[in-house]
């Protein structure tokens, strides 16, 4: 292992220009002749477009153009898409209703785009905007899913009978109802997971540049995956040939999901250049994004699990009912389906388990993967049941827990999932130890006698992460492939380019991926660049999300390392006449075994490209490509247990405690993995107790504003206690498993499950708010 290699905690390369100002955002970018964009969004949730009027805009000062959707549509400007097919269990494919980037005869939520002005400043483009003209016909509205399906509730999507989207099932029925007819016990729960705003630091933005001279396109967006981007905008929506589309992602101010898909401002920017023959840019401001952005989340399940009399789990049944909105995101199908009800099988044994997901439209935002997508939705299921069920039992929840937990691997779910490798009850042991678990009780008669309830609660999580393989998820309807690509650039001078697919937005790979390459030729971290985000620079990926930089990406640069190498050691057994088999290569030169002869890297790079003292036949030049199609899933997974003390007076919660003990397989930077970990349980730990966005019965969004949805801050978060264990990932060359989306998957039902442990209520739903709390007390007493 070298100072900067695998395993060392280098600081974090990006961050001196991050926290000196020196990033480039969206924002940032200006283009000569660059004008500004407003969008004119519709006030109600449904309605009918019956007249828009542009002649008051148009001619208010600075406004360059004011465009509508039938323009739009008459330049063939196509609809956004969902990228996975799902079938219902009748065979019957998904009803995706249409959704227009500019609605022209109907509107189906607040903050759905009608219209977009392009003016001079972006003050003159928000005052035309206000001057539009649009008459409406309200139509009723329906923001709950439960009730969308009602006779009598309002269609949405003509598509969409009863606006139910698919209906969908996963596992088998017959064993499952043979199992709980076999049951000594059976715990049953009602859970409601909320809807989340993700609430990226940077909100999303497009500058839209249409070159008439070489008629091409330009887009610059803050997005996770901008080949797929170029890609969806090409082939679906009809914006440009793809070889004449460029788009670039520079540096983005986090993603968690939902930048990943196509929005309709992107699409609407490069038409809108096009038509006004300048280059077009829109940053949203906060409330746009919390009206328009994908959001996470909102499931509504009623689960049954089996047990012996034992307490051996024999069985599960889920029914959720998913909202995903006005439209079908890009992804929205998938996560509710086969990324969440092939996790319900936890880290535990259960012989037979079956799932029913009904998808359904409502009058909101689109609701897509948000940091997670879908693992935290089955494991907030699965966790508060075992942590249910020990208390109905009256048994430990930790050993409730190691009696069921999966030992033998690999270990085939009834639900698709083949886990490869684990150790769950390492994890446990780590953070029951970590925890003082068995000095619980003395700490809550402690915190009784100054009149506070202190509980303390457990989680045991499993995710699937590097979504994989290509084979298997097209089988199951994703509409592309999930490898990756790297390209690994030796200049003549010995400084290495690694271009990969895998888009950073925060998760440090400038660094991580130059410690993997310091490693393999012991080159400075200085003389490695990291290129990504840009589809003219970069040869075509799969982006970032799903945990898959490490397992997918940096497996694509292994192979292509791999070539670098082999070339490497070639030449340099050609220039010190000694067998190839004999060259090392360590501490940037390239020795010969049990000599101290050696080539430093540089001069061995050199002679590639000067090419004067090659072998025979060998091609000049040390470049190399590689793709990577994972051959499974990776499984990180963990405990996490969490210790509360809640005001009864008040019902204010504090976290006193918080420990994560998790397998994330090999790691490559600890420092960076542990700033992984923090931010994902922050977020976890904020839909737990804080966070929930809230429609009124006519569809306006409550929680607009950071006035009224609550971000958690520094005070509301304790120091967290963080460890790992070490299972490596047999699946991939690195033995990596991801560790990006495990907080906010693992916490949730640790901070609810330590509550409802303090307050002597299991009915409690997040957020866990003061007031909530309160109420929950009170009907406990009563």
């Amino acid at each position: 292992m070298g100072i900067e290699g695998v395993g060392a905690r280098v600081a974090r390369k990006e961050d001196k220009r991050f926290i000196t100002g020196a990033g480039r955002y969206v924002d940032d970018m200006v283009v000569p002749g660059m004008k500004h964009a407003a969008f004119v969004r519709s006030p109600h949730a449904h309605a009918q477009i019956k007249k828009i009027d542009v002649k008051k805009a148009q001619g208010m000062p600075g406004v360059i153009g004011v465009l509508t959707g039938k323009e739009l549509k008459a330049d063939g400007i196509g609809n956004l898409i969902c990228g996975w097919m799902i079938h219902s269990k009748d065979g019957s494919p998904m009803k995706m209703g249409a959704w227009s980037p500019l609605a022209f005869d109907r509107v189906r939520y607040v903050g759905d785009a009608v219209v977009i002005v392009v003016a001079e400043t972006k003050g003159q483009a928000r005052d035309a905007a206000e001057a539009v003209e649009i008459t409406y016909k309200e139509l009723k509205a329906v923001v709950d899913a439960s009730k969308a399906m009602d006779k009598g509730a309002p269609q949405i999507h003509p598509e969409a009978d009863n606006n139910l989207i698919f209906d969908w099932d996963i596992g088998n029925a017959d064993d499952t109802a043979a199992a709980f007819g076999k049951a000594a016990h059976v715990v049953k729960m009602d859970i409601i997971n909320n809807r989340l705003v993700p609430n990226a630091m940077e909100p999303r933005a497009a500058l839209g540049h249409y070159d008439k001279a070489e008629d091409h396109y330009t887009c610059w967006t803050t997005s996770q995956n901008p080949h797929v981007a170029r890609l969806v905008m090409s082939a679906f929506y009809n914006v440009a040939p793809e070889n004449k589309l460029r788009v670039i992602a520079p540096d983005v101010g986090g993603g968690f999901g939902s930048k990943i898909y196509i929005y309709p401002e992107e699409i609407v920017c490069l038409w809108a250049s096009k038509k006004t023959g300048v280059p077009v840019k829109w940053v949203a401001d906060r409330t746009e994004s919390f009206l328009t952005d994908a959001h996470g989340r909102d499931h509504h399940t009623h689960a049954e699990m089996a047990f012996d009399k034992d307490h051996r789990i024999l069985g599960l049944k889920v029914e959720t009912q998913a909202n995903l909105g006005a439209y079908m995101s890009l992804f929205s199908s998938a996560t509710p389906t086969y990324l969440y009800a092939t996790l319900l099988s936890g880290q535990y044994n259960i012989p037979a388990i079956h799932a029913n997901v009904k998808a359904i439209y409502t009058n909101t935002a689109p609701v897509d993967a948000y940091r997670g997508a879908g693992r935290p939705e089955a494991t907030f299921v699965m966790e508060r049941m075992m942590e249910t069920a020990a208390r109905q039992f009256g048994v430990s929840p930790a050993e409730l827990r190691r009696k069921n937990f999966v030992t033998a691997f690999p270990h085939q779910t009834p639900v698709i999932m083949c886990y490869d490798a684990g150790d769950y009850a390492a994890s446990l042991d780590a953070a029951m130890q970590a925890s003082d678990y068995a000095g619980f009780a003395k700490r809550k008669a402690a915190a009784a006698n100054k009149g506070l309830l202190r509980g303390i609660g457990m989680s045991c999580y499993i995710e699937a992460c590097g979504i994989a393989p290509s084979a298997a998820v097209g089988s199951l309807g994703a509409g592309v492939g999930l490898w990756e690509s790297a390209e690994v650039r030796v200049n003549a001078v010995g400084t290495i380019e690694v271009l990969t697919g895998s888009h950073s937005h925060g998760q440090g790979h400038e660094t991580t991926f130059a410690q993997l390459v310091n490693e393999r030729f012991g080159v400075p971290l200085d003389s490695v660049s990291i290129v990504h985000g840009d589809t003219d620079k970069v040869q075509m990926g799969m982006g970032t999300y799903g945990s898959r930089s490490g397992a997918v990406g940096m497996s694509a640069i292994v192979k292509a390392l791999d070539k670098v190498e082999a070339k490497a050691k070639k030449i340099a057994a050609h220039l010190l006449e000694a067998d190839e088999g004999d060259i090392i290569i360590e501490n940037g030169a390239l020795n010969v075994a049990g000599t101290d002869k050696n080539v430093p890297w540089f001069q061995m790079a050199l002679a590639a490209y000067t090419a004067h003292n090659l072998p025979g036949g060998m091609e000049p030049g040390l470049k190399e490509t590689a793709f990577y199609d994972p051959s499974n899933f990776t499984f990180p997974a963990g405990c996490y247990i969490c210790e509360v003390e809640v005001d009864p007076e008040t019902g204010v919660t504090e976290i006193v405690q918080f420990v994560a003990a998790d397998d994330f397989g090999n790691i490559i930077n600890p420092m960076i993995v542990e700033g992984q970990v923090h931010g994902g349980l922050a977020q976890g730990i904020g839909q737990a107790l804080l966070e929930g966005a809230y429609y009124d019965n006519s569809g306006q969004l409550l929680t607009a504003s950071y006035m009224d949805y609550t971000m958690p801050r520094a005070g509301d978060l304790p120091s967290f206690k963080v460890s790992t264990s070490n299972t490596p990932c047999p699946g991939n060359p690195l033995g990596i498993k991801g560790c990006g989306e495990a907080g906010a998957i693992g916490s949730p039902p640790a901070v609810i499950n330590a509550i409802t442990d303090a307050i002597g209520s299991n009915d409690l739903a997040m957020p866990a708010s003061p007031s909530t709390v309160w109420a929950a007390i009170r009907a406990t007493k009563h």
